[in-house]
Parts: structure tokens; C-alpha cells; sequence
């Protein structure tokens, strides 16, 4: 008992913190709780995070702030059907000195900053979408057979229009892997709204302040991998994501139906992490079961796909997370 008294103290310390974080965060960034929540999961825990939404939503004024609020160097990169590989990554190029000799020299990238904003990133084609796998996963990438170190930490924060838009191309599924999670950005409610227009359209706007650096960002994400998960929780999290697969036997016969491939072992891996997050987040020592419950959609959506015949019966893949979500807390609460 007493060698956790340190952790007790580390985690009630950075729950404060990232009070602050939020309190500044919101400044800017108004009345949309739940997705500064996820977007602050994905940086705690280490990972990338994709926001869905129809433009003028304010995707990217938020990652515009967290990297303010959270100390990072940002960079941004508007995705276009034009846009190249090497737009992102960075290239060589052949430079003569004065005494007439030739050298290459690497320019980097806008990739090579601790914090990137991939704006639009399905309105670029797949081989430049895919410029990025590297990134994501590796935290390096590889030029002129070089590899290259980015920044640390590194995170991707990317913006997607809905699908159904003209002029977008689907992200690969190794692609959308990478991605913690996926967050949906819908239209404020009416008092939120009324409050973001009495902010930004007077003479002067709110503005956020630096809470974090990069150094405290990383000494965070480590007390979170440090927090302990109950064993419930843990079992809880397997018999999602294995109740999402078809074919396994821990899958409904709804599942088996509608669902063409499940989530892999990394799905278990982001919930493992950003269950510990929320509770973080929520002030609490240790996650719930409710905290696997509240994350399924953002965790499972994107590393699920649902059949063609389950598509034509009008069947919703969130519907049915939250119906096997709530499956699986009935059944653990009953064990």
C-alpha cells in the first residue's frame, strides 16, 4: 500500500493538470465535452486520433489549440488531390556550394514537428495517405533510404469529411488502424451555439494558454500506462473486442451476420489505454466498467466494417457496438 502512495499522488496531481487543460482548452473551443475528452485521451495515451465532421464543425481550430494548451510544435497540412508524399515527408535536393562543389541536403517535411494536422486527410489520394503509415506507427520515416527520427512526443490528430462527399477516397484499413480513435464531431446544440457566436464575433476572441510542455505530455503518458485496470475491466475488454470478430466464439450469431472483419488485437490495446484515460479524466484512480462501455464506438468503429447484405438491410455499425457493449457489461455484471 504504501509503494503506491507515489502513484496516488502523480495521478491526483495530473488529473489537476489536465483540469487546467480543459478549463483553457474550452476558451476556444466551446461546448463540445466529449470530443476534447477523446482528442485528450489520444494524446495521453500516446496515440493518433481521426475527427469526423462537416466542415465549419471546428476541427481544426481545436488542434489549433491543443498545441498551444499542451506545449507542442504544430504543423499543418492541408490534404489535396495534388498533394505529393514528399509534400509531407520532406526531400533531398541537390545544392552547389560556393567553391563549386554539390552536395544533397534533406529539407524536412511539415511531418517533423511533435504535433501534426493532417486537414482533410481523404481528400488526398491513397499513395499520399499512405505516406503517412510510417509516421503513425514508427514515430520515423524513411527518405533516400535514410530514416529519419521525428519529433517526441508525435501525434496525428486528422480531420475527415464524411465519406458520402465528393472528392474523398477512403483511408486504407492499415491506415485507419493506426488512428486510437475516431471521433465525431456534430453540430453544437442551441445554446452552444448562441455561446460560440457571442464569442467570436465580438472585437476581441478568448485565447488558451500553455498548460503542459512537451517534456510534462511525456512524464504523463507514462503515469497513465502506470495506472492499474481490475482484472474485471481487462476480461471485460477481451470479450468485446472477440465478441466484434465474426466467426469467434464469443460472437453473436447478429455478428457473425452483419459484420465482414472485426477488430485485431490493437483494438484491445487502445481500450487497455484510453479506459484509464477517461478515468483520469473523470478524476478516478482506476477504470470501470463503464469506461469500456463509453469507448467501444470510438475504439471499434473504425477497425470494424459491416457485410454488403448487412448494409442493404440498413443495419448501423454504432448500433451495433452499443448493442454488444451492453451485452457484454450485463454479462460481466452478472459473473
Amino acid at each position: 500500500m504504501v509503494a503506491q502512495a507515489p502513484l496516488v499522488a502523480e495521478i491526483e496531481a495530473l488529473g489537476e493538470k489536465l483540469a487546467r487543460a480543459r478549463t483553457s482548452i474550452n476558451r476556444r473551443f466551446i461546448g463540445q465535452d466529449r470530443v476534447v475528452d477523446l482528442v485528450l485521451s489520444a494524446l495521453l495515451c500516446g496515440g493518433h486520433g481521426l475527427l469526423i465532421g462537416l466542415p465549419g464543425l471546428g476541427k481544426t481550430r481545436l488542434v489549433d489549440t491543443l498545441s498551444t494548451v499542451m506545449g507542442l510544435k504544430g504543423n499543418r497540412v492541408q490534404f489535396t488531390p495534388d498533394l505529393m508524399p514528399a509534400d509531407i515527408l520532406g526531400s533531398e535536393v541537390l545544392e552547389t556550394a560556393a567553391d563549386g562543389s554539390r552536395a544533397f541536403r534533406f529539407i524536412e517535411g511539415p511531418v517533423f514537428c511533435q504535433l501534426l494536422m493532417a486537414d482533410e486527410i481523404n481528400r488526398a489520394s491513397p499513395r499520399t495517405q499512405s505516406a503517412l503509415l510510417q509516421a503513425m506507427q514508427e514515430r520515423e520515416v524513411t527518405v533516400a533510404g535514410k530514416h529519419r527520427p521525428l519529433g517526441r512526443p508525435f501525434h496525428v490528430l486528422a480531420t475527415q469529411n464524411p465519406i458520402e462527399q465528393e472528392g474523398t477516397y477512403p483511408l486504407p484499413e492499415a491506415q485507419l488502424d493506426r488512428f486510437l480513435v475516431e471521433i465525431d464531431v456534430e453540430y453544437p446544440d442551441r445554446a452552444t451555439e448562441k455561446a460560440i457566436l457571442l464569442a467570436t464575433t465580438g472585437e476581441s476572441e478568448a485565447t488558451s494558454e500553455p498548460v503542459f510542455t512537451d517534456g510534462e505530455l511525456l512524464a504523463a503518458q507514462t503515469v497513465l500506462r502506470r495506472m492499474p485496470v481490475g482484472d474485471g475491466v481487462v476480461e471485460m475488454i477481451l470479450d468485446l473486442v472477440r465478441a466484434c470478430r465474426p466467426g469467434e466464439s464469443e460472437a453473436g450469431s447478429r455478428v457473425s451476420d452483419a459484420v465482414s472483419w472485426g477488430p485485431g488485437p490493437r483494438a484491445a490495446q487502445a481500450l487497455m489505454l484510453t479506459v484509464r484515460a477517461r478515468a483520469l479524466l473523470d478524476g478516478r484512480l482506476a477504470p470501470s466498467a463503464e469506461d469500456v462501455r463509453a469507448l467501444a464506438r470510438p475504439v471499434l468503429s473504425h477497425r470494424m466494417a459491416l457485410s454488403f447484405a448487412a448494409r442493404a438491410r440498413g443495419e448501423s455499425l454504432p448500433g451495433l457496438i452499443d448493442a454488444v457493449a451492453a451485452q457484454v457489461t450485463r454479462i460481466e455484471a452478472a459473473a
